[in-house]
């Protein structure tokens, strides 16, 4: 990536016109930001955002979520922070933090009842997501996860033009229908010059628990879409009833170490 001249971004914006418009608080520094994204909802990509994050922290990694899902967020309850507020400290947000030391910012963290729906326009979407950004104090992270909205509207576009991604991984699941609206993402990240780190194929199977037998649920592989985009398959994650613990006061460890292979080939594309 080329990067415009003086980038703060450090090159990340993958722009060479000379201005990309990405704007950084001089508080924070953050090493690499990596944004989950889909072109399709109900995927497990808000799962998959949260599970990544607590795998890089397991890794010995200072991490922060960024749940810019700002009209169905979920990272709040993801991260067993239901009911916790965020607050305001010399002018900047201040995330909360999870029982795992994971620095986690929410737009339910701001609102009294998490059930109140949230119904703004396109630019004020777009301006919660750059508070988030550079109106928050994260400080020093390893890893910035951002847990992007299903879709190309307007926040992923305001992720991609304005903050300097590091790379974006999309979520899929084994179907054709899938895989169709999953590449419009993919396609999008290409356009804006975003580097694509992968794709993580979710519910991909379920374990018999007789026998052991995989038993593929779609019927379906992601191997049209990987040809048609050339993005990579970073794994195969199962249809797994140890997602249902997530956010519990017992957490269910099965997961862990398919997250934790997950985490190791980011880390490895990124260096």
């Amino acid at each position: 990536m080329a990067g415009c001249e003086g980038c703060p971004s450090q090159g990340k914006c993958g722009n060479d016109s000379g201005s990309c418009g990405v704007v950084n608080n001089p508080v924070n520094k953050i090493k690499n930001v990596i944004g989950v994204m889909s072109g399709k909802g109900g995927v497990g990509k808000s799962t998959v955002s949260a599970l990544l994050a607590k795998a890089l922290k397991r890794k010995g990694f200072s991490v922060g979520l960024m749940d810019a899902d700002v009209t169905g967020p979920s990272a709040a309850r993801l991260m067993g922070l239901a009911g916790k507020r965020a607050y305001a400290e010399n002018k900047l947000i201040v995330p909360v933090e999870s029982k795992d030391g994971i620095k986690v910012l929410s737009l339910n963290m701001m609102l009294e009842d998490e059930e109140q729906p949230v119904v703004w326009r396109g630019s004020l979407l777009s301006s919660c997501i750059m508070q988030f950004w550079n109106e928050t104090n994260w400080g020093e992270l390893d890893y910035l996860v951002i847990d992007m909205p299903p879709g190309t509207g307007d926040i992923t576009l305001t992720v991609m033009q304005s903050i300097p991604l590091s790379g974006v991984i999309t979520v899929s699941l084994p179907q054709d229908m899938v895989g169709m609206i999953v590449a419009k993402s993919i396609n999008m990240a290409n356009m804006m010059k975003i580097n694509v780190l992968g794709i993580v194929e979710n519910m991909s199977y379920m374990l018999c628990p007789h026998c052991g037998e995989k038993i593929r649920l779609f019927g379906g592989d992601t191997a049209q879409l990987v040809a048609k985009t050339g993005a990579e398959l970073l794994c195969e994650l199962p249809a797994d009833p140890a997602v249902s613990s997530i956010g519990g006061e017992e957490e269910d460890s099965s997961l862990d170490e398919r997250f934790d292979y997950l985490a190791q080939r980011i880390m490895d594309k990124l260096n």
